[in-house]
């Protein structure tokens, strides 16, 4: 079976190469703290992209994850998936571009880090700034309703 890629596949194409980036992820409430890390995107065919990066944690170790991205036609979303070495939960995303086609929301649902036993929603939000910048920002949705921003990434290609 031969699929065409679609302009949304093709975007995810912007992703493709070696990356460097920096984070501020909220530690406790207020208190931002930073830590960098790499991360090599690669395609698979023209429909997916596989996203796989190694960085720093809270308290000085390394984190390994692994972001799947495509674009499923039936649905007219971008789908994909998030694990990493430090937890044990999957995300499932579900998204879309904006109009200009410089920003993909992705939504997913997932445990509230300041109480495990519930859930909340989150939404992961990727900008193309230049070919060689971008910038994932992720919310988190409380218990109130209100969304709040948990982490800011900020990415430089490097090839």
């Amino acid at each position: 079976m031969k699929v065409e890629p679609t302009k949304e596949h093709l975007w995810l194409q912007k992703l493709v190469g070696e990356w460097t980036y920096e984070h501020d992820a909220e530690m406790e409430p207020g208190k931002f703290h930073k830590f960098t890390g790499t991360e090599v995107v690669r395609p698979m065919g023209d429909l997916w992209v596989l996203c796989e990066a190694r960085g720093e944690i809270p308290g000085g170790s390394m984190s390994h994850m692994m972001w799947t991205f495509g674009y499923d036609t039936n649905q007219k979303a971008f789908v994909g998936t998030f694990i990493a070495s430090i937890m044990p939960y999957m995300w499932v995303y579900r998204g879309s571009l904006d109009a200009e086609a410089k920003v993909l929301t992705l939504d997913t649902e997932g445990p509230d880090f300041s109480d495990m036993s519930k859930v909340s929603k989150y939404k992961d939000i990727i900008e193309i700034k230049s070919a060689d910048e971008r910038v994932l920002r992720s919310v988190m949705q409380g218990q109130d309703g209100k969304w709040t921003e948990i982490m800011q990434q900020n990415y430089r290609r490097t090839k």
